[in-house]
């Protein structure tokens, strides 16, 4: 998802307590800086700012971050030689969305695979279908028979 020039998340949406890729392609990747470090932090104030070294990949300069339950999610950019990126002077700047807590229910009784099983079980059960609906007409008709027959 790209919602800047330049930045791209590996998601639709950014939502607190989850981990994000960010990718960078901005003017330091295009004019082959060697290094680039991100600076964020969360909220107005920055809170829980950090710096860290990004990867260079072919996709550009890469880094996770976990995303804190905060109301906004800001960074900048800076290259080896301290030439700041930091979107005309404005910061990138993103709204981090807080999912509604009381639609997520957790029961810890039942297993996670539940559903797995439930999903394989109902895949059965229709291709079982299928076949039957398939072979009891061939079987009524007696073209079942006659196909066998012929490839003997």
């Amino acid at each position: 998802m790209e919602l800047v020039k330049n930045i791209f998340f590996n998601t639709d949406r950014l939502s607190a307590g989850t981990v994000v890729k960010i990718s960078y392609t901005g003017k330091f990747f295009q004019d082959h800086s060697k290094q680039v470090f991100i600076r964020y932090g969360f909220g107005n104030e920055w809170e829980n700012s950090t710096e860290a070294e990004m990867i260079k990949t072919e996709l550009g300069f890469q880094i996770e971050v976990e995303l804190l339950n905060k109301d906004t999610f800001n960074f900048c950019v800076k290259n080896e030689n301290n030439e700041w990126d930091n979107n005309n002077g404005e910061n990138y700047i993103f709204k981090i969305e807080h999912p509604e807590m009381s639609l997520i229910v957790l029961d810890e009784n039942k297993p996670s695979k539940h559903l797995r099983k439930t999903y394989i079980w109902s895949k059965k059960v229709k291709l079982a279908i299928y076949k039957l609906l398939i072979s009891i007409p061939k079987l009524l008709t007696g073209n079942y028979w006659k196909k066998t027959e012929e490839n003997e």
